[in-house]
């Protein structure tokens, strides 16, 4: 009898932890690629009514699984309309996405401005993705009024930028993000003002300690935005941007190669810099003697706000160069003879960087 028991009692056991097992396997996506559906959702729907047009609409595994979890979870409260879902949410995904009404507009653009870029390549994109041309860009950044009411309305913007010398008047201010606009008519000051106010945010928790720096906070982006390039597939920014202050403390060049690139607007993946470029007595070149001991005239890029805080607290040191292999590994060195030196065990071992 204990015998008979002990197989019903486990055969039961193991019939529930397949039940277990079988609801939640059916809760997952459907699909790991990232199929869109436009699902409509009819007045007086329920949740109940619509699991079987999520099954043949191929959104979910299960009726009788989706079910269970609306009446385990309590979800009610479905909006009409017609959503954006994808075959690769799973059923608590989908959920939510109803749970935040019907806010579905099928004209919405998605945009991202990545980490790095100058505002050139900003244009390029605004243009690739919006109805505006990219001298719709540059000439909005030459809008003095425009500029103006910037500086009026955001606390880290300044008269720096309305330096004629400066190439483009918001570099290093636009924070580089993914944004989501109405449509492909959505002018540029709203696009310009939805990356400000992205910037805005990211500032606010270091404010105290931007507005007390000896650096301004044009200067901060300055610096920021060539660690942006220089320590992009390095950890070690704050070590970068320590290198950076010793220079200009003992009124050295910073002697950054990617200032040199833009101060002649050349992408680094083009070609290799000529002599007159490096030597040149442009506000951007660091590499000239022109600039001992002197940050550029504005941003080179749309730094990140780990560069930014890299600038903002930088990594104390007694080094004066450094040198970063393909694989992003920061080597620091005190003396230029120490430095070639670790570029020639680079090139040797095949780790030194060259770009593409």
């Amino acid at each position: 009898m204990k015998k008979i028991l002990v197989i019903i009692f486990s055969a039961i056991a193991l019939l529930i932890l397949g039940c277990i097992l079988f609801y939640n396997l059916n809760l997952k996506a459907v699909s790991k690629s990232s199929n869109e559906v436009e699902f409509m959702v009819d007045s007086g729907s329920t949740y109940y009514s619509i699991a079987s047009k999520l099954k043949k609409s191929g959104l979910i595994r299960n009726e009788l699984c989706f079910k269970l979890y609306i009446k385990f979870n309590k979800v009610n409260n479905l909006e009409a309309g017609t959503y954006k879902l994808n075959k690769n949410m799973n059923v608590k995904d989908i959920i939510n996405v109803f749970a935040k009404g019907n806010n579905y507009n099928p004209d919405a653009i998605v945009i991202t401005f990545k980490e790095g870029k100058h505002m050139r390549s900003i244009a390029s994109t605004i243009s690739k993705y919006t109805n505006n041309k990219e001298d719709d860009v540059f000439n909005l950044l030459k809008d003095k009024e425009y500029l103006n009411t910037l500086i009026n309305n955001y606390w880290f913007i300044d008269e720096y930028i309305l330096n004629d010398k400066i190439y483009y008047s918001l570099e290093g201010y636009l924070y580089p993000n993914t944004y989501e606009f109405q449509n492909k008519d959505v002018a540029i000051k709203d696009i310009f003002k939805v990356m400000l106010d992205e910037m805005d945010k990211q500032l606010t928790p270091y404010k105290n300690d931007l507005l007390n720096s000896k650096y301004s906070i044009h200067e901060i982006l300055t610096l920021a935005s060539i660690i942006e390039l220089e320590g992009s597939k390095s950890d070690d920014r704050a070590g970068i941007a320590g290198v950076f202050y010793n220079r200009l403390k003992d009124n050295w060049s910073l002697g950054s190669d990617v200032t040199t690139y833009y101060a002649s607007k050349i992408e680094m993946s083009d070609r290799d810099l000529y002599k007159y470029e490096i030597e040149d007595k442009n506000d951007y070149n660091t590499r000239s003697s022109y600039l001992a001991g002197k940050l550029p005239i504005g941003p080179i890029s749309n730094p990140s706000i780990e560069s930014i805080k890299a600038t903002l607290y930088p990594k104390s040191s007694e080094y004066y160069y450094f040198v970063s292999d393909k694989n992003g590994k920061t080597y620091f060195s005190k003396t230029n003879k120490e430095h070639l030196q670790v570029r020639d065990d680079l090139i040797k071992a095949g780790l030194w960087y060259e770009y593409e």
